[in-house]
């Protein structure tokens, strides 16, 4: 696991180490162990890494035999072993024993179709100096992160976005289609940051650039939920508990103490118990809880822990750390509207002191239907058209705020429509009240959900829609960056074995009547772990990683959100209306717990505080409005007064 930075010249011109080491210093948290550069003319690629595999010749950058070609790697290849042994057949030679080298190797092989044959999770980079030709990739699922921008006719690329800002001629602009879709779903687009002109490589993509040509962008992998009839029950359900087991003995590859989450829920036990399986020592585990008990998950934790004869470490989290949401808006790199964040990091934290690399039970959810809204989906879709327009009619006849009017606007959209209103945490309607008006004109235009909709309007059965959006923008933009920035906080690795692109497009092909049955979700997944986990754990309710927000904001933390939402700083940015923040902020101390809205603004005032405050030529207000600078900070300043 590392962070990789580089720097290409398009149009000519030099690339400076100090550059390159200033962007990899931004990223020491993702690798604290050794620091590596290639500089050649015109280009420059580095890398901070975080060593887990081949400790002693394994750092980067690695070239082929010859000099040609040099790649930098963050993320782990699982079947490296396999893909030496194939090359050394065809006469490579090998001076390491990491996991990064086949992939040099592999692109000499085969160009930019080396991704093909990695089985792993990855954002990398190849220079092919014969060509002048750079290579970059991300793996299929969008485990791992990758950023670039193209600007002063040179292409930069970086692990996270604070990389990037340490270039000069990286502006300090908020992209407005972003901060749309931060509103509305949570998090930034597939394809674009919070910063404009900062651009992500999408999960399943390579881009190509060559010097005097155009950089040209690609799709190598796509998910195709297409459900497999005429297998009983039982086959599915034990080739599937054959990949699992497959999948975590791959992702054990390691040269370091390795660990897992554990929440007490049917997806990190299965992990957990094949880890047991396959290891001789007891597995090391960790969960954090709340003293609010509505939230506190590690009693069921301590449980599984127990039944599987874990080494289990827990901690719980107190109400009162503000340095800690000053922390995570930090390291999320982007402002991002999920709070589950929080725990996530402080979990990293406690998993730190132990191991280097975890195991989690991300995806699971995604692949086998387990969430709550797909059974809710299920009893929405028994409205029938004519059920729908009358309760549409009626809402539109109802004054807005009366109780009920907004469940009938919801039934009465169509039914692709009413699944993501279902994700939206603020409607147009919403946006309007929130936003100023110059702000609003730069935001309405665009759809956050335009990419969703389409995949929604794919023929095939609509649970296996449902599944198609979630894995493929809700798991990648939300899940997966939250578990890698908050892990990588903490300078750990995180994988995620229910992930493995060969699972997943084996649970692809899963009738839907095998994962949702009779409002059993997980139907099958439950079936093929059956006897590894006690039956409770196949049976208990699902609780999302939740936080007790709300109730922290109205209690100790009210005095400190109002602080930093209400400030003069965030007034001049002329983003928000302070008058419904103001109203925002009161509703809690009503009683209505808005976590997500008021963690999502206050995250992204966080974001704005150590990211732009920090650049003499941010802009953080839209065009009209009062334009903030403040005096650059060096090093990885925060600069969160509430001034």
């Amino acid at each position: 696991m590392c962070g990789i930075a580089g720097i290409v010249a398009l149009t000519g011109g030099p690339v400076h180490e100090t550059e390159v080491r200033a962007m990899c210093g931004a990223l020491r948290h993702r690798g604290p162990d050794a620091e590596g550069v290639y500089l050649a003319p015109g280009v420059g690629l580095g890398v901070r890494r975080l060593s887990i595999i081949d400790l002693r010749t394994g750092d980067q950058p690695v070239r082929n035999e010859d000099g040609t070609a040099w790649v930098v790697f963050n993320g782990e290849i699982y079947n490296y072993r396999e893909l030496r042994r194939d090359l050394e057949a065809r006469g490579h030679r090998f001076s390491t024993s990491s996991d990064t080298e086949p992939i040099v190797h592999l692109y000499e092989d085969r160009g930019a179709a080396c991704v093909n044959a990695l089985r792993g999770m990855f954002g990398l980079a190849v220079w092919d100096q014969a060509r002048r030709t750079l290579l970059l990739a991300r793996d299929r699922l969008g485990i791992k992160p990758l950023y670039y921008t193209e600007v002063g006719g040179r292409l930069a690329f970086a692990s996270e976005l604070k990389a990037l800002l340490r270039l000069p001629e990286v502006e300090a602009r908020v992209d407005w289609r972003a901060l749309g879709s931060l509103l509305t779903t949570l998090y930034t687009p597939a394809d674009q940051s919070i910063l404009a002109g900062v651009r992500k490589l999408e999960p399943g993509h390579v881009l190509v650039a060559r010097p005097g040509r155009d950089i040209r962008i690609a799709r190598y992998w796509d998910v195709h939920f297409d459900p497999e009839e005429g297998r009983s029950e039982a086959d599915v359900a034990a080739e599937l508990l054959d990949l699992l087991e497959e999948s975590v003995r791959l992702h054990l590859a390691s040269d370091v103490p390795l660990g897992a989450f554990l929440s007490g829920g049917i997806d990190s036990g299965s992990v957990v118990a094949l880890m047991s399986r396959a290891t001789a020592g007891p597995v090391k585990t960790f969960s954090v809880g709340f003293r609010d008990q509505d939230f506190d998950e590690t009693p069921d934790a301590r449980l599984v822990a127990r039944a599987l004869g874990t080494d289990h470490h827990e901690q719980i989290l107190e109400r009162d750390s503000v340095g800690i949401l000053e922390e995570v808006a930090f390291h999320l790199d982007e402002p991002f509207g999920d709070s589950s964040a929080i725990p996530t990091y402080m979990v990293s934290k406690l998993a730190a002191r132990h191991v280097k690399v975890v195991l989690s039970g991300d995806g699971g959810d995604e692949l086998f239907a387990g969430y709550d809204r797909y059974r809710s989906e299920a009893r929405d879709r028994r409205h029938g058209r004519l059920e729908r327009w009358t309760m549409g009619r009626v809402a539109r006849l109802m004054p807005r705020g009366m109780r009920g009017r907004d469940r009938l606007a919801h039934l009465s959209l169509p039914h692709g429509r009413r699944y993501l209103n279902r994700l939206t945490l603020f409607d147009r309607e919403g946006m309007r009240t929130i936003l100023r008006p110059g702000v609003l004109e730069l935001v309405a235009p665009h759809d956050p959900w335009w990419r969703e909709a389409r995949r929604l309007s794919r023929s095939g059965h609509w649970l296996s829609r449902l599944q198609d959006v979630d894995l493929t923008s809700y798991l990648p933009l939300d899940i997966l960056t939250k578990v890698d920035r908050m892990t990588m906080a903490h300078s750990i690795e995180a994988r995620v074995p229910l992930l493995d692109h060969k699972l997943v497009e084996f649970a692809a092909r899963i009738p839907p009547d095998m994962l949702l049955r009779g409002g059993r979700s997980k139907h099958i997944l439950k079936r093929a772990v059956a006897g590894l986990l006690p039956d409770w754990v196949l049976e208990k309710p699902k609780r999302g990683f939740a936080i007790p927000l709300g109730r922290w904001f109205r209690g100790p933390l009210r005095g400190f959100v109002r602080d930093l939402l209400l400030s003069a700083r965030s007034r001049r940015r002329g983003i928000f209306d302070p008058a419904a923040v103001e109203r925002l902020l009161e509703d809690p101390v009503r009683g209505r717990d808005l976590n997500l809205p008021v963690w999502t603004l206050l995250s992204f005032e966080l974001w704005c505080r150590a990211f732009l405050d920090q650049r003499p030529q941010a802009v953080t207000a839209p065009p009209g409005g009062t334009l903030q600078r403040a005096p650059r900070i060096g090093g990885e300043a925060r600069g969160f007064g509430a001034a």
